[in-house]
């Protein structure tokens, strides 16, 4: 038994793609880049990192996906994020050693970081049953007056490296139950630990036959696909974790 079977447990090849609309792989067009563990240097694996013209294809995924997912009553759509976060229970071991072996935490605080995850899936859980709204009462003959809340859209998601779990867990449950989709971008020093979630969800998804796009991975460079996410007018929040100098950025465009 090698000390490496976790990454075959989580369905990590030599050569993984970068580029997922939650079920579906698609082949990458961007550069490769090595996954290296700090531990020792070795090479993990080999990403294929998307382009501009992936990014695309992703984005209308998610734009189609979108007006299915948010007619989806909303404990139905919690029901999908109970059974993520039982699928990263089952995964746990793996997880965390992946956590460990690509980002350089120890081993329990890379399980850690993976109840991290399961802790916000059981969250939403609950909060899908309680997207309330204030009912009140006019001064009009037959007016009715209340809140509803309606789902926002596409929400992108950027990551750091040193939690490349349960910071992305926090937005992308949330915003699921929510009732909108979400395009993660990942760091680039931790690819497997996204490809490995999203094998995962993607697994929950089919299992369910629910729409494609709701979920998206895209791994790629700055230039290439975090600015452009962070522009794109089609995207209307950004969730973005990273140093002082993305933050300055960031904050400047959205």
């Amino acid at each position: 038994m090698s000390k490496l079977d976790f990454l075959k447990n989580l369905g990590l090849d030599k050569q993984n793609s970068g580029v997922s609309t939650g079920t579906e792989w698609l082949t990458g067009n961007g550069s490769l880049i090595e996954s290296v563990s700090p531990a020792d240097g070795s090479v993990i694996a080999h990403v294929r990192n998307a382009n501009r013209e992936d990014y695309e294809t992703v984005i209308s995924q998610a734009q189609e996906s979108f007006p299915e997912w948010r007619k989806i009553p909303a404990p139905q759509r919690g029901e999908m994020v109970r059974q993520i976060g039982n699928a990263v229970r089952e995964a746990k071991d793996d997880l965390g050693k992946l956590v460990s072996w690509e980002m350089g935490k120890i081993y329990q605080e890379g399980l850690g970081e993976v109840q991290e995850m399961i802790d916000i899936c059981d969250f939403a859980v609950g909060l899908s049953r309680q997207l309330y709204g204030f009912t009140m009462q006019s001064e009009r003959p037959g007016h009715r007056m209340y809140d509803q809340y309606h789902p926002l859209g596409i929400v992108g998601i950027i990551t750091a490296f040193n939690f490349p779990v349960a910071v992305w867990s926090w937005n992308a449950m949330i915003a699921a139950i929510c009732g909108n989709v979400s395009i993660w971008k990942p760091s680039p020093k931790t690819p497997m630990c996204s490809i490995a979630l999203q094998h995962i969800i993607g697994k929950v998804m089919r299992e369910n036959k629910m729409p494609e796009g709701v979920f998206n991975l895209v791994i790629g460079t700055n230039e290439e696909i975090a600015e452009t996410l962070v522009n794109d007018t089609r995207v209307p929040l950004i969730s973005a974790t990273g140093s002082t100098n993305m933050g300055r950025k960031v904050s400047a465009k959205v």
